[in-house]
């Protein structure tokens, strides 16, 4: 298994590096954040082995069990929908938090952060696609929650996080990939300080070279390293 786990990475961070030379960018400005949900800690202690360092969970009781079991410093990222009374528990656990999307939770995470005397990094979701499955804020109330949170003193915006709708021609997704590009564009564009645009965390197994391609700086795989989960 974990000469499998190894051969997975190595073709992506291939297909990365292809990637990102095709639009004139070092491959070392995207990040692989390996999706974790479902997968045992032994099997994330052989993706370190084999040379990862960022991991994305789904869950924060599931995170907790895990983030508990591994001794190796690396780093850990909250990708999935958080529900506000969870936000107690992340900001201890994560480095990274990618899923906030409504000011309430904002105010949460800085107060619970501000009572442990730790800034938190956070990503804006954005359901950029306008699917009501989605979670994520509408990309024409982001400016104003990115507003509001750039008063928060324990929360440093880093950038943006979408998923595209699911299709099996990774084509379909490059709309919506190049929409939170420019979304991006726009923020910066507005100049509110203390916010940093310097992340798209965007793209998955079955499209991360197309959002490489629009401009990703961390691209979110589970499948293509560890496999069809489980459950």
């Amino acid at each position: 298994m974990e000469t499998h786990i190894r051969v997975n990475i190595n073709k992506i961070m291939q297909k990365i590096a292809s990637a990102a030379k095709r639009c004139n960018r070092s491959p070392d400005t995207v990040k692989l954040l390996a999706v974790t949900k479902t997968v045992p800690p032994q099997i994330i202690e052989q993706a370190i082995g084999a040379g990862l360092k960022a991991f994305g969970e789904n869950y924060v009781q599931e995170a907790r069990e895990k983030i508990a079991r591994i001794q190796e410093r690396v780093q850990w990222h909250m990708i999935g929908h958080l529900q506000t009374n969870k936000a107690k528990y992340v900001f201890n656990l994560f480095d990274y938090i990618h899923s906030v999307d409504r000011l309430e939770l904002a105010r949460e995470i800085d107060r619970r952060a501000g009572m442990a005397g730790r800034q938190i990094n956070i990503l804006i979701e954005v359901n950029i696609s306008g699917e009501s499955s989605k979670s994520g804020i509408r990309a024409s109330e982001v400016i104003e929650l990115i507003k509001n949170v750039s008063m928060m003193g324990n929360l440093s915006v880093r950038g943006l996080m979408t998923m595209a709708p699911y299709s099996d021609n990774p084509e379909n997704s490059r709309p919506y990939f190049a929409a939170l590009k420019d979304l991006q564009q726009k923020i910066i564009q507005e100049g509110i300080a203390g916010i940093q645009m310097d992340e798209l965390s965007m793209g998955m197994t079955d499209d991360f070279e197309v959002a490489i391609e629009e401009g990703a700086t961390m691209v979110r795989i589970g499948r293509a390293i560890f496999g069809e989960r489980n459950r």
